[in-house]
């Protein structure tokens, strides 16, 4: 059990024990350490970015790879993330700096640092474990929390905007883009007339009412909680967003490492990797080039990473993680 007087593993041992901490840990597990370590290609001296640090776990391991005297910007949206991977990386404050921002302006973190060179970036994208445990803000189905969602609380828009304001013609648009749920115009239509709706419980239990006796593996409401939550934090517009300041950003022969966790996020990381390590991205059937396009990325892996056999029994979490790694040109 990790307590709150934690200190900092040795390298070997912090990321051998990763993969035995006990799911009641204070500290979840980071999803694919050793690979993120490997994909980013980390080196003593090096300087990092980690745009969603979450509780620290990645940005520890960045940090005890590339000490003495490599640094990493630590970035979140999450005022409680940052306080959390302060508290478990205290020690590590003068090669560590934290930011409470969305990874959108991760150029504008780079300009404050002053750092010379940028050797690599991480993306975790999705909701953190963090968040859905201890946030209460109903992100998690299972528990009678206020509909808020919020990855930053002062953000304009809440769930519970969305669910109790908007017209159901726009909640069935944002269920089927955002969370491809086959049901999204009855949702929408139980959502519209059950208002007000105050709670992540009264809203899971109206889409249990909506599938009936149907049910599947997982839980009803799941793919109506990611819709809303995305709708509500911009998840998947942000995305290529950082990504494209990531490459300008990163120094030649930088690398770029993405976890996604479902298909339409992995989607859209998959497209923008496949468009910016092509020179042409002209139509098939255009005869000469006229789009002026350059590579700027390399594939270092050409197919997906995903989660050993042995992390998936210990971090059940993982199972739908997806890691993509590039290299800038």
């Amino acid at each position: 059990m990790i307590t709150a007087d934690y200190k900092p593993l040795s390298l070997t041992q912090s990321i051998t024990q990763w993969a035995s901490w006990p799911m009641e840990s204070t500290y979840h597990q980071p999803v694919l350490a050793d690979e993120v370590i490997e994909g980013l290609n980390v080196l003593p001296g090096g300087n990092y970015i980690d745009c969603t640090t979450g509780q620290g776990g990645h940005t520890e391991a960045i940090l005890l790879k590339c000490e003495p005297s490599g640094k990493v910007l630590a970035l979140d949206l999450d005022p409680s993330a940052i306080n959390s991977t302060h508290s478990r990386l205290t020690s590590y404050m003068d090669n560590l700096t934290l930011f409470q921002i969305n990874y959108t302006e991760l150029d504008s973190v780079h300009k404050k640092s002053v750092l010379p060179h940028i050797d690599g970036i991480l993306f975790d994208l999705g909701l953190s474990s963090f968040q859905l445990d201890s946030s209460d803000r109903g992100f998690s189905f299972q528990r009678d929390e206020p509909l808020d969602m919020r990855f930053d609380p002062t953000g304009n828009v809440t769930a519970y905007d969305i669910i109790n304001t908007y017209p159901e013609d726009n909640l069935e648009l944002i269920l089927l883009s955002y969370g491809e749920e086959t049901r999204a115009k009855t949702i929408a239509r139980r959502i519209v007339q059950s208002r007000p709706i105050t709670t992540a419980r009264m809203l899971a239990s109206l889409v249990e009412r909506a599938y009936r006796s149907s049910r599947g593996r997982i839980h009803p409401a799941t793919k109506t909680f990611q819709a809303i939550r995305m709708a509500v934090n911009n998840e998947l517009e942000n995305i290529s967003i950082g990504l494209t300041k990531a490459i300008s950003v990163l120094r030649p022969g930088g690398r770029l490492v993405v976890i996604s966790y479902h298909s339409l996020e992995d989607r859209i990381v998959k497209q923008f990797f496949k468009t910016e390590s092509r020179d042409c991205i002209c139509q098939i059937e255009t005869l000469i080039c006229s789009c002026n396009h350059l590579a700027k990325l390399k594939l270092v892996n050409k197919r997906i990473i995903t989660p050993s056999h042995t992390e998936k029994s210990i971090n059940p979490r993982s199972r739908s993680a997806r890691m993509r790694v590039a290299e800038v040109i």
